[in-house]
């Protein structure tokens, strides 16, 4: 009896060669579905603007063209002052974030903590209500001062009450209580069987945390349109919805500009818009291996495991 039902489990896990097969295609064009606009944005950035204006969005444009890359690198000490800038605080932010949410979600998911109930409610409450946006300014700008500060990129965005709700799931799923309780045992204290027990256990909740913090801090644009005047503190995003913003009143006002209709012809327009695509995307595109060998058990925290 015990035989055939470890036999029928067998069958169940099998797959024959040729659903394996089919699966292996499925999941490749699936996987294509996934890449290819990107890819046929980087095509679009590369197409010449006569071309495209001419052809439309093609796979294979008559002509190939670099001009809105080099449109954009015309600036190029600004750009690479709002990449070092965007580098700075998405990783000085992202470090900050992980320290604040791991330490808030594990005080959380102890039951042994008096106070757990009060501050998940707490949390949950800033998912559901917020001041607004003019108290929001007021208390970044005024009451603590971090306008035109790289501060005012990184704090804002340090906690987030949907990754500390995450993460406390993964504490209380994966980290069992009487590895906790044994540590405490043996004399350890809270910062200790946290930093050496607890943090190797979770390196999964803390990947996927730190994927999306890093994203969000990396896509930010609306806190520098809100705190930021100094230009030497623009990040990535922000100054490239300048250039977009910049090119878009030259073409809406060119009767009145003093530049030849050449000259306004000349610039790249949509492919600029492309390339800007491509520019702000291609650098985080690299996080995902650093994060990928974590991240697909970091979200299935809470899956029901055999």
């Amino acid at each position: 009896m015990a035989s055939g039902k470890k036999r029928k489990k067998r069958d169940f896990h099998h797959i024959s060669r040729g659903w394996n097969a089919v699966l292996n295609v499925v999941a490749g064009v699936f996987a294509f579905l996934c890449v290819f606009p990107f890819l046929f944005v980087v095509i679009i950035s590369l197409t010449d603007e006569k071309t495209l204006a001419r052809d439309g969005y093609r796979l294979l444009p008559a002509q190939w063209s670099l001009e809105a890359y080099r449109f954009i690198f015309r600036t190029s000490d600004t750009l690479l002052r709002s990449y070092g800038v965007t580098i700075a605080v998405t990783v000085i932010g992202t470090v900050i974030s992980l320290i604040l949410i791991s330490l808030y979600a594990y005080a959380i998911s102890r039951k042994s903590f008096r106070y757990r109930r009060f501050f998940s409610i707490f949390a949950i409450l800033t998912m559901l209500f917020n001041g607004g946006m003019i108290p929001t300014y007021m208390v970044v700008s005024q009451l603590l001062g971090l306008k035109d500060t790289i501060w005012a990129l990184i704090l804002p965005l340090a906690m987030n009450a949907f990754y500390i709700m995450i993460l406390r799931t993964f504490y209380s799923t994966s980290v069992p209580d009487a590895i906790v309780e044994s540590a405490k045992i043996d004399g350890a204290g809270e910062f200790y069987t946290f930093l050496k027990i607890v943090l190797p256990l979770s390196l999964p909740g803390l990947a996927t945390i730190g994927l999306f913090s890093t994203l969000g801090y990396w896509n930010d644009w609306f806190n520098a349109l809100l705190y930021i005047d100094n230009p030497n503190l623009v990040p990535l995003q922000s100054m490239l919805m300048r250039i977009e913003s910049s090119i878009q009143f030259i073409q809406q006002n060119s009767q009145n500009s003093s530049m030849s209709l050449a000259a306004l012809q000349s610039i790249p327009q949509d492919t600029s818009r492309m390339a800007m695509v491509v520019l702000a995307t291609l650098p985080i595109i690299f996080a995902y291996p650093f994060f990928q060998r974590y991240f697909v058990q970091g979200l299935t925290v809470g899956a029901v495991k055999e």
